[in-house]
């Protein structure tokens, strides 16, 4: 790069606009633009080839907020290591540089010293697009390649999937809950989602307005469903609705008194509850449930001479079903309500 000499002061300068500079680093390096004109400092041209002597170096940009929107400049790596292009402040990598590759940044933002810049990538020797530029939801660029991704996200709560959940697995883990969708016509045709349930009770998947999925406004899904759903633009539809095949046939013995006992998921995946007392029940018996859809053979097993009851509840404020001592019943689980099959 040529400099120039002041008339004034004999101190070299540097010419306002330098077209190309030719620039070998062994350390990251700090760029300036040449209008600065300070020449203990490294200037930028606007075709500016990089010799980097040693693999993980990078160049600083100049301040964004020194130049106007749109201003340019032309890396070349004409070495044998790839460098990194950063911002100003060296927080946040621009671009990448291979051996042999060329990159055109450009301003975007000029608000503060970091700025916002972009970039297009002219390849080796013929022009190509830059991965991570073209990275989009469900895509995820590796090296110089566009991949497929699926993201995992759990929750346990009240949750809407939109357009930027698309190609994600949603994994439910919380009790009876809902999935909502955005409206399908917003959504688009060729958007999808995986979900599965992972929780102790029924989730919920409900459709916006008038959609449907497979002909109905709402899904339920049982703990170890799952299901990929897909959006035409207009409805839903699912692929591969698994059914969870694996059921407990086995029995519960609990010795209760009085009061209020919360089974635990474990204790209520039983098929057969039976509950027996030491003696006489002391007290009324509330026996709280999981809120999971299952049908459940219950033995009172108790005594009571003051007629005590044995009652099974979800504890949501649903329907309870009260048993009295010796009695049976075969009754089910909504996830809400608590409903004798044979009364």
């Amino acid at each position: 790069m040529t400099s120039y000499s002041s008339p004034f002061s004999g101190d070299s300068i540097l010419p306002a606009d330098v077209s190309l500079v030719e620039l070998t680093i062994a350390v990251s390096t700090q760029l300036q633009w040449p209008i600065n004109g300070d020449p203990d400092l490294t200037a930028v041209g606007r075709i500016t080839e990089v010799t980097a002597s040693a693999g993980s170096l990078s160049v600083y940009l100049p301040p964004a907020n020194q130049a106007s929107k749109g201003q340019d400049i032309l890396f070349r790596n004409v070495g044998a290591n790839t460098f990194t292009v950063k911002d100003y402040a060296g927080t946040n990598t621009v671009i990448s540089i291979a051996a042999g590759e060329s990159k055109y940044v450009y301003i975007k933002t000029n608000a503060t010293e970091q700025g916002t810049w972009s970039n297009v990538a002219f390849g080796t020797g013929t022009s190509s697009a830059d991965a991570a530029t073209l990275e989009g939801y469900g895509l995820e660029a590796i090296t110089t390649t566009l991949n497929l991704t699926t993201l995992v996200t759990t929750f346990s709560g009240t949750y809407t999937a939109v357009a930027a959940d698309r190609t994600k697995l949603f994994v439910w883990t919380g009790g009876a809950g809902t999935l909502n969708l955005t409206a399908a016509a917003t959504l688009g045709d060729g958007w999808f989602i995986k979900v599965r349930n992972e929780g102790t009770g029924l989730l919920t998947i409900d459709c916006a307005g008038a959609d449907t999925l497979n002909g109905s406004a709402t899904v339920g899904l049982q703990t170890g469903d799952s299901l990929h759903l897909h959006c035409s633009g207009t409805t839903f539809y699912s692929v591969g609705l698994g059914r969870n095949t694996q059921f407990n046939f086995s029995q519960l013995v609990k010795q209760v008194s009085t009061g209020t006992y919360t089974l635990t998921d474990s204790e209520a995946s039983n098929t057969l509850l039976k509950f027996t007392s030491s003696g006489n029940l002391a007290g009324n018996v509330t026996i709280i449930v999981p809120p999971t859809i299952q049908v459940m053979y219950v033995n009172n097993a108790t005594t009571s001479p003051a007629a005590y009851t044995v009652t099974i509840s979800v504890g949501t404020g649903g329907t309870t079903v009260a048993l009295i001592p010796a009695q049976q019943a075969i009754l089910v689980n909504d996830s809400y309500n608590i409903v004798n099959a044979a009364p």
